[in-house]
């Protein structure tokens, strides 16, 4: 008479509790994966016959279940998800290269982006081209340093003069910038020198004919004049045909525009060569109006915060209105998800098992894509889970039965006389 199965069923579910209850204590752990108790039934060879009597219950394995798990909104930038397959790539505090399905990321005091264990986020930085440079990965550092200006070199005035306006005599009524019946109408726009300093270029225009119209400029209020021209004279001179097209000048004009304010606060650089293109300029008979006033300068910036797009490209804000892309994020996947060995901290380590990681960009292949200011949930089902928990008890319960039934038997012949 043996004990032995009964022993073996209430160690294999002691075991399987143990499992249920770790996936019920992770069910709010973010990236977090279940896991499945696995049973196998055991068998000795029989020395007669054809059949045998099992000897009981093991626990073959306890796999992890690498199934998606539900996608919630942050307000953190730095929050990620996988929608899909793969894994980020983090390094330990001692180097060693771990892979975690977690995205809760932060910027540590070094600059680094880290999760909560000091695992630092592996990426690709964007002077390589991601994908295609294996090996570049590196912890992912978030510059501090700001953008440098860019002098302003070409402007775009994409504007509608109204040709019904008033025609004015240049030589009886001379442009007066600070007095507005002088001239028809004015637009400005801000451009910006090699030091990134702001110079407010306006635009006047005055209709001094059918279909023609002078164009005057300044730059933070002081006059612009074409090269070697007397004071008051315009950039140029625009002419429009009948359907309200310009038929001159069909090119962008070239502005030098000089150095203002000097010696106070405001001063600027000169700005030599400034491309100004009025060919997009029309005269329809509806009000003045600007519909695109655009330039290509910018101001210095300092770093505003830094985000991560779909397909693994972060991306960094600037003051300045600038954005840059500083690095690639590249996730790792495997063969064999269920050989990862777990080291605790949601993150596994490859193992012979898992086989070596297939590296690429999120959506290459059959990687997810990732979505920022979002975390993955844990994929514990949590209901399922007490459900298997109440079927465990159960299962304790009769295998305990099984071993007081075989005690009962015994005694009774152990009271045999």
């Amino acid at each position: 008479m043996s004990f032995q199965q009964g022993v073996s069923g209430l160690n294999a579910a002691s075991r399987n509790l143990e499992v249920i209850g770790n996936n019920v204590a992770n069910a709010s752990t973010v990236g977090a994966k279940s896991s499945r108790a696995e049973f196998a039934d055991i068998y000795a060879r029989a020395s007669s016959g054809n059949s045998s009597v099992g000897l009981g219950v093991a626990v073959g394995a306890v796999t992890q279940q690498f199934s998606q798990g539900s996608i919630s909104a942050t307000n953190n930038p730095l929050d990620v998800a996988i929608n899909g397959a793969g894994f980020f790539q983090v390094l330990d505090p001692n180097g060693n290269t771990l892979y975690t399905r977690n995205g809760q990321f932060q910027i540590d005091n070094g600059g680094y982006v880290t999760n909560a264990q000091g695992q630092k986020l592996v990426g690709i930085p964007a002077t390589y081209t991601a994908g295609q440079v294996p090996g570049k990965a590196q912890p992912l550092l978030v510059p501090t340093a700001g953008t440098a200006p860019k002098a302003t070199a070409n402007v775009n005035l994409e504007i509608n003069l109204d040709a019904r306006g008033k025609i004015m005599d240049p030589l009886a009524t001379p442009v007066n910038f600070g007095v507005a019946s002088s001239y028809n109408s004015s637009t400005s726009i801000t451009v910006y020198d090699s030091k990134g300093s702001e110079v407010a270029m306006t635009y006047f225009f005055q209709k001094t004919a059918p279909d023609t119209w002078n164009v005057y400029g300044a730059a933070n209020g002081e006059p612009l004049l074409p090269d070697g021209s007397p004071s008051g004279a315009p950039l140029t001179q625009v002419t429009f045909s009948g359907d309200g097209h310009p038929l001159s000048p069909n090119a962008p004009l070239t502005v030098d525009v000089p150095r203002t304010g000097v010696g106070k606060p405001s001063e600027s650089q000169a700005i030599n060569g400034l491309k100004v293109d009025i060919t997009t300029m029309t005269q329809y008979g509806s009000p003045f109006g600007p519909t695109a006033l655009s330039q290509d300068g910018f101001a210095a910036g300092r770093l505003n915060s830094i985000s991560i797009e779909d397909n693994g490209t972060v991306m960094a804000s600037y003051s300045s209105g600038q954005s840059a892309s500083i690095a690639h994020l590249e996730l790792a996947n495997f063969r064999n998800s269920q050989g990862l060995r777990p080291m605790g901290g949601n993150s596994w380590a490859a193992s012979f098992e898992s086989g070596e990681p297939v590296l690429g960009t999120p959506g290459g292949g059959n990687l997810g894509l990732l979505k920022a200011s979002a975390l993955e949930d844990s994929n514990v089902d949590l209901t399922g889970e007490l459900v298997s928990m109440m079927v465990a008890q159960r299962v304790y319960q009769a295998n305990a039965q099984t071993i007081k039934t075989q005690d009962a038997v015994l005694q009774t012949l152990v009271n045999l006389r």
